[in-house]
């Protein structure tokens, strides 16, 4: 792939990006459903691109040279692949500059946040595989491992669909992963879209304990505009830059997490080709992307860096700079080459999915959240709700809105969340094995499997937490 093109390709995602932020202001209906810049840019690119512009002009010969949009094959070819080398630096930076609490201090802070989230993500698995094997396989002869698109797409997200899109190929369930970027577009917007509606109804029956009056969002909010006064150092440098650019060290420690992950992949490979993998009937490693061991690096990586970095070199908000710039960078290129054309020729599908997820995601926070978290339950549930629709942000986004001076510690409790969250489902391991499980194994052992982790779930919050007093959560 030539250097030039790449740096090219960057340069013009940037560029998008900044356009995108441009139309969100100018125009208030994205401003008011809080829309990504990132999401704007990738349907805007989508728009521009081989999908649409380029197929509707490819249908005349005098415009033959427009097949790809405004856009050229190797600009396409560069976005296609940015979303899987993208999503190993997200997930190598989750826990990277963050100190590890002890397992005590989270259970106290977020276990009922764990247990409502845990359910609510195997629920996705449960009614994804469930509605795949009753209507979707009699109906449409779909393959049985479109049962776990709705947790990769909605809970795990863009980056998540991305990262998959080679276990997919190498399963033999090619359209998947553009099932998945698609699925997961229509969480993040639906996801805001709902979130939004909730925290409104939220205000209307009395149900959240600080925002009272919708007025009350804050305007620089809406518009995504920090004002000037209230800005903030992004992050802290950590050394002096004539010694080493602080950005380029944070940039260093997150390669050396993924290194580490990487290592940590091919050992199992390696051990797999020698025990249960060698007679070749069941394999799993090789079929798992490198993210979710480069999230496990990070952590390896940090417990390091507790013990014997004296320094404090890695500062936490340098390294979510980061990773948000990755992610930015990751959405729009993976909804810029989303292949519409596979989703259309799966529209019965798509649609099913999309309907199922949606509306676990909303039941679930409204019956079963309350009934889970004894304090603060809309503040704390509707985090967990942003992110089960496809994205942290969108969590972390609506928390601030309901609780805009962090009384309720939902903010905390969310943090303290991943820890016990993301390394299983989400984009964790779970997310990884689900589709070389039901390839493997089928469809209805793992329907058994995911069921009984989700009642196990629901029980814990239900029996455990829920009858908690509202005093004994911190």
């Amino acid at each position: 792939m030539n250097a030039q093109v790449i740096a090219f390709t960057i340069l013009l995602i940037g560029i998008g990006l900044v356009v995108a932020k441009l139309i969100r202001i100018r125009f208030s209906i994205f401003s008011k459903f809080f829309l990504p810049s990132s999401v704007i840019a990738g349907f805007l690119f989508l728009l521009l691109g081989p999908s649409v512009l380029g197929s509707f002009f490819g249908n005349f010969e005098r415009f033959e040279h427009l097949e790809h949009g405004i856009f050229t094959e190797p600009v396409i070819e560069v976005m296609s692949s940015l979303p899987g080398l993208l999503i190993s630096v997200i997930f190598a930076a989750l826990f990277l500059g963050k100190k590890i609490p002890n397992i005590k201090e989270i259970w106290m802070t977020a276990g009922p946040q764990v247990s409502f989230g845990q359910t609510v993500a195997w629920g996705q698995y449960v009614f994804g595989i469930l509605v795949t094997i009753l209507l979707l396989v009699p109906l449409f002869d779909v393959n049985p491992m479109a049962g776990a698109l709705i947790e990769i797409a909605f809970e795990g997200g863009h980056g998540t669909a991305a990262g998959l899109e080679s276990t997919f190929v190498d399963l033999g369930f090619e359209e998947g992963a553009d099932l998945a970027l698609g699925l997961a577009t229509v969480g993040v917007v639906s996801g805001v879209v709902f979130g939004v509606f909730l925290i409104n109804w939220g205000v209307r029956k009395s149900k959240t304990n600080y925002l009272k009056d919708p007025k009350d969002f804050d305007e620089a909010q809406l518009r995504g505009i920090v004002d000037v006064e209230a800005r903030e150092p992004s992050g802290s440098l950590t050394v002096s830059p004539q010694s080493i650019e602080p950005l380029a060290l944070h940039v260093g420690m997150l390669g050396i997490a993924i290194l580490i992950g990487y290592g940590l992949l091919e050992l199992l490979i390696a051990l797999e080709n020698l025990t249960w993998g060698a007679s070749g009937n069941v394999i799993i490693f090789a079929y798992i992307p490198l993210f979710p061991m480069a999230m496990i690096g990070g952590v390896i990586l940090q417990i390091f860096l507790d013990k014997f970095d004296r320094f404090h070199l890695v500062d936490r908000e340098m390294i979510q700079r980061l990773q948000g710039l990755a992610l930015d960078f990751l959405v729009v290129s993976a909804i810029a080459t989303l292949s519409l054309q596979v989703i259309g020729a799966n529209i019965g599908v798509f649609l099913t999915l999309a309907v199922v997820g949606i509306a676990w995601n909303v039941l679930a926070f409204l019956f079963l959240a309350r009934r889970m978290i004894p304090k603060n339950w809309f503040e704390r549930g509707i985090g967990d709700f942003g992110q089960s629709m496809g994205m942290t942000a969108a969590g972390l986004m609506l928390i601030r809105i309901v609780d805009s001076k962090a009384d309720t510690k939902a903010l905390e409790a969310f943090g303290y969340k991943q820890l016990l969250f993301e390394p299983f489902v989400g984009g964790g391991i779970m997310t990884a094995l689900s589709v070389p499980l039901i390839y493997n194994f089928g469809a209805v052992p793992i329907l058994i499997f995911v069921s009984v982790v989700m009642i196990g779930w629901l029980l814990l919050g239900l029996l455990y937490f829920g009858k908690k007093d509202a005093s004994e959560i911190t």
